[in-house]
């Protein structure tokens, strides 16, 4: 394995505190690391009191506009989404300070937990607003992620996997498609939960999209595998809502997004992980 492309470096919050302040005059103060995920984020403070959330955003500053736009409409439809209260464009990029939601990442996953998310997917329903489609990558490497150069490098395994991906990609549906709100890493990690167990946020909207609300579900199926909790349900939910062309292509995504991420970001061990379970729907 050499020449692997590199990992995604993590964030640096204070600097882009410090950048987002100057550009801006917010005065927003560091609170805290935000605790989990891949690249990073941090707890801010307006100078009246209120607390938000600071990331560097994904896309250009018209891109997360659009983003800000759809998620009022996603708000304004009853759906716990943050409203984004700032969008500075900086010299690496634009940094995007959003309401901090009410809750907690969820502690225990269970099939509560699944099924809330899953009731939520469907109320993504037909609410996208003029925002593009998604690509998934099939064909040629994402921005920063669904990198093809880390599996064609790393073993046969992997390039048998990439070899697949291809010929998915080559196929039809070549695409997604559809007029439903799409968060493209809608996960456990993804959402937030008071003391209950109720969901009380949906957060990470980077690489928003309009298309099919179900292809949210093979990514939360995928998370949810790790899970020492019984599925067949799930899988059971999948093959009933998602056409079997359609769920190859989600499954040829989703089985190069984590297999190229592991194999940058992990180790040996979470890249076999992610192949034995793509192969369970690979042909």
């Amino acid at each position: 394995m050499t020449d692997l492309p590199p990992p995604v470096p993590k964030l640096d919050v204070r600097q882009l505190l410090d950048e987002v302040n100057r550009a801006t005059g917010a005065g927003l103060q560091y609170v805290s690391q935000a605790v989990g995920g891949e690249v990073g984020a941090a707890f801010v403070r307006w100078p009246d009191g209120r607390d938000a959330v600071l990331t560097r955003g994904a896309g250009g500053l018209g891109e997360l506009r659009r983003t800000a736009e759809a998620l009022d409409v996603a708000r304004g439809r009853g759906l716990p989404v943050p409203r984004y209260e700032l969008l500075a464009e900086l010299p690496g990029g634009v940094g995007v300070v959003q309401e901090r939601l009410p809750g907690k990442p969820p502690v225990h996953v269970d099939r509560k937990l699944l099924e809330a998310m899953v009731a939520l997917a469907e109320r993504f329903a037909g609410i996208a607003p003029e925002l593009p489609v998604p690509s998934l990558y099939l064909l040629e490497s994402g921005p920063g992620f669904c990198l093809h150069e880390s599996l064609e490098r790393c073993d046969d395994r992997t390039r048998r996997l990439l070899g697949w991906v291809h010929e998915v990609g080559r196929g039809e549906p070549g695409g997604m498609s559809g007029d439903d709100l799409v968060h493209l890493d809608f996960h456990t990690g993804n959402v937030l939960v008071d003391d209950t167990g109720t969901v009380t946020g949906i957060v990470d909207w980077d690489g928003i999209g309009r298309g099919d609300r179900h292809f949210g579900l093979v990514t939360l199926r995928f998370d949810a595998h790790v899970r020492t909790i019984d599925l067949a349900w799930f899988d059971e939910l999948l093959d009933h809502v998602v056409e079997p062309a359609v769920l190859r292509l989600y499954w040829a995504h989703m089985a190069l997004r984590m297999v190229d991420w592991s194999i940058r970001h992990h180790t040996p061990a979470d890249t076999t992980r992610w192949l034995d379970f793509a192969a369970r729907r690979m042909d």
